[in-house]
């Protein structure tokens, strides 16, 4: 029997979330269909409809999950690191790290959405919106680098950073083409040499 709102009986809401985030990972906005969704979930549309009120919606919940749960461990790795390079490092491999932990792997922030086609505009701008806090948060490490003299006061951060997250889609893009642990890696150590004096 279904509940008053009709999804079915023993319907855990957060669990449904974490299990719509795994198929817009593996599929993307724009290749997850409904019964996609719906399937992963074990309801039918109407209790699709009636949980997550549209498709963009689960996909913005979606994100948001994956920024506080799977994308948060590398950023607080660039945070909490003794020094600037540390915390760099422990990013990018955190980065190595969730492009491969699914199939067919990359990074749903990056991957979420690639057509843009217009119909798609809003979920683009959410995902452009989470990859731009990215972004400051590194800038933000960055002048903090600078603050603290691990890096030199005429440091470039706008660039800097543009650079390093551009290091995290590569990561991501190679990840989807099939690039291995050790190919993803050997990423790393070139990316680090851009903090060497020139």
């Amino acid at each position: 029997m279904a509940s008053a709102r009709g999804r079915p009986r023993g319907f855990d809401r957060d669990q449904a979330l974490e299990r719509l985030m795994q198929v817009f990972w593996a599929k993307g906005y724009e290749g997850a269909q409904l019964n996609d969704l719906t399937a992963a979930i074990g309801v039918k549309p109407p209790s699709f409809y009636a949980a997550f009120g549209s498709k963009e919606a689960a996909f913005r919940e979606a994100i948001d999950l994956y920024i506080a749960t799977i994308g948060s461990a590398q950023m607080q790795a660039l945070q909490d690191a003794a020094t600037f390079r540390d915390g760099l490092r422990a990013m990018l491999e955190g980065s190595v790290a969730v492009a491969l932990s699914t199939k067919p792997g990359g990074c749903l922030l990056i991957l979420g959405v690639v057509n843009c086609l217009p119909a798609n505009e809003a979920v683009r701008a959410h995902l452009l919106q989470a990859r731009h806090k990215t972004v400051a948060l590194v800038s933000d490490r960055l002048r903090r680098g600078v603050a603290e003299g691990e890096l030199p006061g005429d440091t470039d951060i706008p660039q800097l950073a543009a650079f390093y997250h551009g290091i995290m889609q590569a990561i991501s893009f190679q990840a989807r083409d099939g690039a291995t642990r050790a190919e993803l890696r050997a990423l790393i150590d070139p990316a680090l040499r851009a903090l060497d004096p020139g």
